[in-house]
C-alpha cells in the first residue's frame, strides 16, 4: 500500500490528513485545490494503533517536506494532527483543524451518533441497522465494504446540501483498533492535556451542520491557544469540500492561511 502521494511541485510546505480513522485519500480532492498554493503531501495513514500512526506522520514529513509545514486536518486526522503538533512542535508552523471530533471527555461518539439519528429518515435508520448487525456478526466476512457503505450513509446524513457524494474506501480493522483507542485517550483528558504543549497559531474550521460538536472543540483550544482562530461556515456540514453553500469560503481560508505563512 502506498504511505503517501504528492500533489504539485516541492518544496511539500503543507501537508493534509484524512480523517476515518481508515478513510485513506479521503482528503485528494483538498489537496488538488491546494497544489495550487504550494506543494502539498497527502499522508495516507495505515498503522493500527495511535503511536504507529504519528510515527507514520513523522517519517512522511520529515522524509518529503521542509519543515515547518503548515499541517491541515480533517475530523479523526485533526485530532491525530494535535497529538501531532504536541508531540513535535517545531515541525508545525501552523496547525488547521476542519470539522475535528471533540477534544473533551464530556463530548463522545453517542452525542454525535444521537444528532445524527435525529436526522435520519426510517430507511436510513433500517440500512444503518442492518449494516451493524453485519459489522458485530463474527462470521461475516466483508467487513470494509459494510464500513465504506456506513461511511457513505454517514456522508448524507453530516451534509448540509452536497455538490457531489463523499466517497471513501474505508478499512475497518484500522478504525477499530485506532478509535477505540482514541476514545480511551479522549475519557482519560489526554487531547485537552496535549493541546497544552502546541505553541503555533491554531485554525479551527466547523460546519454549523456538522454532528460533531463544535464546542467540544472550540472549547478547549480558546482557553489553552494563544493564537487561535475559530470559523464557522453557515450550511456546511462535516465536509467543507463538497458542500454548495460553503466550499468556496473554506478553500479561501486554507488559501489565506497558506499565504500568510509563507
Amino acid at each position: 500500500m502506498e504511505r503517501f502521494r504528492k500533489y504539485g511541485n516541492a518544496p511539500f510546505k503543507v501537508v493534509v490528513v484524512h480523517g476515518g480513522p481508515g478513510a485513506a485519500g479521503q482528503l485528494a480532492p483538498v489537496a488538488v485545490e491546494l497544489s495550487q498554493e504550494a506543494g502539498v503531501l497527502e499522508p495516507l495513514q495505515t498503522a493500527f494503533s495511535i503511536e504507529g500512526q504519528i510515527q507514520e506522520l513523522y517519517d512522511a514529513i520529515k522524509s518529503n517536506t521542509k519543515c515547518p509545514i503548515i499541517l491541515i486536518g480533517h475530523s479523526w486526522g485533526a485530532m491525530l494532527c494535535v497529538l501531532f503538533t504536541a508531540k513535535y512542535p517545531t515541525i508545525v508552523k501552523k496547525l488547521i483543524l476542519v470539522s475535528c471530533g471533540p477534544l473533551e471527555p464530556i463530548y463522545n461518539s453517542s452525542d454525535v451518533m444521537g444528532n445524527r439519528l435525529k436526522r435520519m429518515s426510517i430507511e436510513q435508520k433500517t440500512e444503518l441497522d442492518v449494516a451493524l448487525k453485519k459489522l458485530n456478526d463474527p462470521k461475516f466476512q466483508d467487513k470494509n465494504a459494510v464500513f465504506t457503505q456506513l461511511g457513505r450513509l454517514a456522508s448524507r446524513i453530516d451534509s448540509y446540501k452536497p455538490l457531489l457524494a463523499e466517497y471513501m474506501e474505508a478499512q475497518y480493522d484500522i478504525f477499530t483498533s485506532v478509535w477505540a483507542e482514541a476514545e480511551s485517550l479522549r475519557s482519560k483528558g489526554g487531547f485537552s492535556n496535549a493541546v497544552k504543549n502546541i505553541k503555533c497559531r491554531v485554525v479551527a474550521i466547523h460546519g454549523d451542520y456538522d454532528p460533531h460538536p463544535a464546542n467540544g472543540v472550540k472549547s478547549v483550544l480558546s482557553s489553552m491557544i494563544k493564537d487561535f482562530q475559530f470559523i464557522s461556515l453557515e450550511k456546511c456540514g462535516h465536509y467543507p469540500w463538497i458542500e454548495y453553500h460553503a466550499k468556496d469560503k473554506f478553500y479561501s481560508i486554507l488559501r489565506n492561511e497558506i499565504k500568510l505563512a509563507k
